[in-house]
């Protein structure tokens, strides 16, 4: 049986970390601020949002809210990023996504200032990623990356598979991956042979948004198995991609859905946002 990597001891043993650093800003007479919008109704944006204020509370982060109407603007929310990017008692912006349809979701993600921008997504801070000379990481790669260090899990020289391209998840893990001096395979919904190249991996990281998709034939004895996936199952029970009662008698080491990757990524968003404000201040 394969060992249970907790996203929910790990993210703790994180934002421990986080909290005392805060508080040494504090001790300094300044304070580290949050700013979060959310446009629309999305129940799912919601309940993240309610968890990103609860996760800045508790760490002693300053949160700042805007929830807009579904009928926003281009230019209504510009003008309110805009008024963000200026106001310097703002650290760390993030603009929840998906956005509404009308809203030009590129648009509004290159108007955030790259050094507030801790989700990540600004093509300066991607192609920072690229190149390996990066301040901030998009949470969920980076939570991914912080599991591996706290289980002693080296990736060098060991052939990493990440089930997934999306410019969140996929990519940026496979170019942190490398960056750790693994061997990196990208899949996805066009790969021929999955199932082989699923089988060769030492690490398999799996975000490809279908519950239950990888089975336990499709995991090599003794990988280290990692699902970013959330989904519902055919019960509308929360799951993930990755088939877990099959897979763990395989794997030597798996992360849970829920209570695996999901706590990690609001952790590594609160370390962006110290970041931001480590490197403003």
């Amino acid at each position: 049986m394969a060992k249970i990597i907790d996203g929910k001891e790990i993210s703790a043993f994180v934002k421990n970390r986080i909290a005392k650093e805060v508080e040494e800003f504090k001790k300094g007479g300044k304070e580290i601020c949050l700013a979060v919008i959310i446009v629309g109704e999305d129940s799912a944006s919601k309940v993240y949002v309610a968890n990103k204020e609860k996760a800045c509370e508790a760490l002693g982060i300053k949160s700042l809210k805007y929830a807009l109407p579904e009928s926003t603007t281009n230019e209504e929310l510009l003008e309110l990023i805009h008024k963000l990017n200026n106001d310097k008692s703002v650290n760390g912006i993030l603009c929840q996504l998906p956005l509404p349809k009308h809203l030009d979701e590129k648009l509004i993600i290159e108007n955030i200032l790259p050094e507030k921008d801790v989700d990540a997504f600004h093509p300066v801070n991607v192609g920072r990623i690229m190149i390996g000379d990066y301040d901030f990481l998009p949470c969920t790669p980076a939570g991914v990356m912080e599991m591996l260090k706290y289980e002693n899990i080296d990736v060098t020289g060991k052939e990493c598979v990440v089930l997934g391209r999306s410019n969140i998840v996929g990519k940026p893990m496979a170019m942190l991956l490398l960056h750790s001096n693994a061997t990196v395979t990208v899949c996805h919904s066009r790969t021929k042979n999955l199932a082989d190249i699923c089988r060769r991996a030492d690490v398999l990281v799996v975000a490809i948004g279908k519950a239950k998709f990888v089975t336990a034939d499709m995991v090599k004895p003794g990988a280290v198995v990692i699902d970013v996936g959330m989904d519902r199952d055919e019960n509308g029970k929360l799951c993930g991609d990755v088939d877990f009662a099959t897979v763990s008698e395989v794997a030597s080491a798996i992360t849970p859905v829920p209570g695996g990757v999901g706590p990690m990524t609001i952790a590594m968003l609160m370390q962006n946002t110290l970041n931001a404000a480590k490197k403003q201040l």
